[in-house]
């Protein structure tokens, strides 16, 4: 459905940090950089992307879930996000009142949004 999402950062170098080590687990890689006002683009090969600018406004508040294959993924990024200085907002784990085989993990990045990570298999 989505070929990319662009949203806004106040700290261009730290979100980029955080990002690239959270998102690792899942395969992203940089596809294509330049100025910070420019941004960022990042994603698993041939996936859909995810593209971070520099802003000097104040980034509303944005909740973004990614998909995993798996649980350990999703375990893995929990670790990753919280190594690279996101703050817990929901440990690994099954979430029943979404479906049953809902796993997800939830960090609060640099700017305060919420990030998910989730595995809809069981």
């Amino acid at each position: 459905m989505f070929d990319h999402v662009k949203f806004g950062v106040t700290d261009f170098a730290a979100s980029k940090a955080f990002f690239l080590s959270a998102l690792e687990p899942l395969g992203v890689v940089v596809q294509g950089e330049g100025e910070p006002s420019y941004g960022i683009e990042i994603s698993p090969p041939g996936k859909p992307s995810l593209c971070l600018f520099l802003t000097t406004e104040k980034p509303a508040h944005l909740h973004i879930a990614f998909v995993a294959d798996n649980r350990q993924q999703v375990e893995a990024f929990y670790r990753a996000a919280l190594a690279a200085g996101g703050k817990d907002n929901g440990a690994p784990g099954l979430r029943p009142h979404y479906h049953a085989n809902y796993y997800a993990a939830f960090v609060i990045g640099p700017d305060g949004h919420n990030i998910e990570v989730v595995c809809h298999q069981a």
